[in-house]
C-alpha cells in the first residue's frame, strides 16, 4: 500500500522499484484509473518514477491484460519489464469454500475474504497505511521520525513494510509469547523489535510502546484507540465487499477482534448500506470479554487483548459466538489440506466462528468469513506442532 504519487524512486535500484510498485494494492486507486482498465492508469505512475531516476522507457505496449515496459538505465542496460493486471482488491479477496463446508450447505454459500493477499499478507496492512498516511497528512508525523506500536506481530510487520518505504525507523514492542517469525520478519524489514514479558500481556507491551515514545519523542500509532484505523476499514474493507456483493445475498459477516478496527469500520459501513445483514463478532472462550467474561491467554495471536480498545465499536457486533484454540487450530490445518487455504490460527478461529454461525443458519444462507492473515507466521507456534519436518518414508513404505 504505497503512496506511489510522492514515490522517490531514486531510493531503489530498478529491479526493486518496479517490485515495490508491483506489490501495492492501492495501484489503480492512486492512479485514479478507469474501471474498465484499472492498471493502465497505475503503469504511466510507474513510467514517470522510472524516468525521475534517468532510466528511459524505449518502448511500451499496452494491452487490456498487461504492460510491457523496454527501458535502459544509466549504463545502458536494457530490460524488459513486464507490469501484469492485478485485479482490483475486492476482485482477489474472496473465495468459496468448497468441500470444508458444512455437508448439509450448499457450497456457495460459506465465502472467505482472504486479507492474505495483501502486500505483507495480513490484513494489518490496510491499518498500517491508514494510520501513517493519516499522520503524514496532518503534519503529526515528521520527516524521517521514528515510528514505534505495539504489537502482536502483524500490525509490526505491516508498520515495518510502510515505514521502510516512507523513509521511518520502526520500533515494534511485543510480547515474548508470540511467535518467532514475527520478530524476524519485522527485523528483515528494518524494524527494531523490544521484547516485554509474556506476564504483564497485551497491556505490558502498549505501556512500554508508550514509555519509549515519550523518552525518545517517537511517534506512536496507537493502533488500539486511532480513529484511523476503523476509518480506514469503513473507506476500503466494507466498501470492497459491498462492492462484490452487489445485487447478490449476504446474510452473516464474520470477523474477529483485535483492535477492532475491521469489525467496527467496515461493520458500520455494510450494516448502514444492508440493514439486514448480520455481523458476527467471534472471540476466544477463554477471553471472551464482549461476551463479558475474563481474559486468560490463549493461542490465537492478535485477537482480543486483555483490555477493549477504545476503536471498537460494542453496538456493531448483532451475536458473538466463542471459539477455542484448538478447534481454531483444526480447522486452519483443514482449510489448507482440503482447499489449499493456508492461513494462520486467526483465519481457523474466524471460520470455525462461521461453521457455527451456519450450523443454526437459515438454508441457503450466504456466511462471509474474515481470515486475518497467512499461516507462515505460525511455523513455531502449537499449529505446526503435529507436521512433519522429517522424511515420509513410514508413509512412502506403506504403499
Amino acid at each position: 500500500m504505497l503512496n506511489l504519487n510522492s514515490f522517490d524512486a531514486s531510493r531503489y535500484p530498478l529491479w526493486l522499484m518496479v517490485g515495490l510498485l508491483m506489490a501495492s494494492s492501492q495501484l489503480a486507486s492512486a492512479a485514479q484509473a478507469s474501471i474498465d482498465r484499472p492498471f493502465i492508469g497505475a503503469a504511466d505512475i510507474v513510467v514517470r518514477a522510472l524516468e525521475s531516476s534517468a532510466i528511459t522507457i524505449k518502448e511500451r505496449a499496452d494491452t487490456d491484460r498487461f504492460v510491457i515496459l523496454y527501458a535502459e538505465g544509466e549504463a545502458q542496460q536494457s530490460v524488459a519489464i513486464t507490469l501484469f493486471a492485478l485485479p482490483q482488491q475486492s476482485d482477489r479477496m474472496t473465495v468459496t469454500v468448497n468441500s470444508a463446508s458444512p455437508a448439509d450447505q450448499h457450497f456457495d454459500h460459506q465465502l472467505l475474504q482472504v486479507e492474505a493477499f495483501n502486500p505483507l499478507s495480513s490484513v494489518k496492512d490496510r491499518l498500517a497505511y491508514a494510520v501513517i498516511k493519516d499522520a503524514l497528512d496532518k503534519g503529526t508525523l515528521a520527516p524521517g521520525q521514528t515510528v514505534i506500536e505495539a504489537t502482536s506481530g502483524n500490525t509490526g510487520i505491516a508498520l515495518a513494510m510502510v515505514c521502510a518505504v516512507m523513509g521511518h525507523p520502526f520500533v515494534a514492542t511485543m510480547a515474548e509469547s508470540f511467535s518467532v517469525e514475527r520478530r524476524k520478519i519485522m527485523r528483515a524489514l528494518g524494524a527494531k523489535v523490544i521484547l516485554t514479558p509474556a506476564a504483564e500481556r497485551g497491556s505490558g507491551m502498549v505501556k512500554r510502546a508508550e514509555e519509549l515514545a515519550a523518552k525518545h519523542n517517537w511517534f506512536l500509532t496507537r493502533q488500539f484507540e486511532n480513529p484511523a484505523n476503523p476509518a480506514y476499514h469503513a473507506n476500503t474493507t466494507g466498501p470492497e465487499i459491498l462492492r462484490d456483493f452487489a445485487g447478490e445475498r449476504l446474510d452473516y459477516w464474520v470477523s474477529g477482534w483485535g483492535t477492532g478496527g475491521t469489525l467496527s469500520g467496515a461493520g458500520r459501513v455494510m450494516k448502514a448500506a444492508r440493514p439486514d445483514l448480520k455481523v458476527v463478532a467471534t472471540e476466544p472462550e477463554q477471553a471472551a470479554l464482549l461476551s463479558g467474561g475474563d481474559w486468560s491467554p490463549h493461542k490465537i495471536q492478535g485477537w482480543t487483548p486483555d483490555f477493549i480498545p477504545s476503536v471498537l465499536d460494542r453496538e456493531v457486533a448483532d451475536m458473538i459466538v466463542t471459539i477455542n484454540d484448538e478447534e481454531s487450530m483444526a480447522n486452519a490445518l483443514k482449510i489448507a489440506q482440503q482447499e489449499g487455504i493456508f492461513t494462520g490460527i486467526s483465519g481457523g478461529a474466524t471460520l470455525t466462528a462461521a461453521l457455527k454461525v451456519a450450523d443454526q443458519a437459515e438454508a441457503g444462507s450466504v456466511i462471509l468469513a474474515m481470515l486475518p492473515d497467512t499461516a507462515e507466521r505460525y511455523m513455531s507456534t502449537p499449529l505446526f506442532a503435529d507436521i512433519n519436518e522429517g522424511s515420509d518414508d513410514e508413509w512412502l513404505d506403506s504403499l
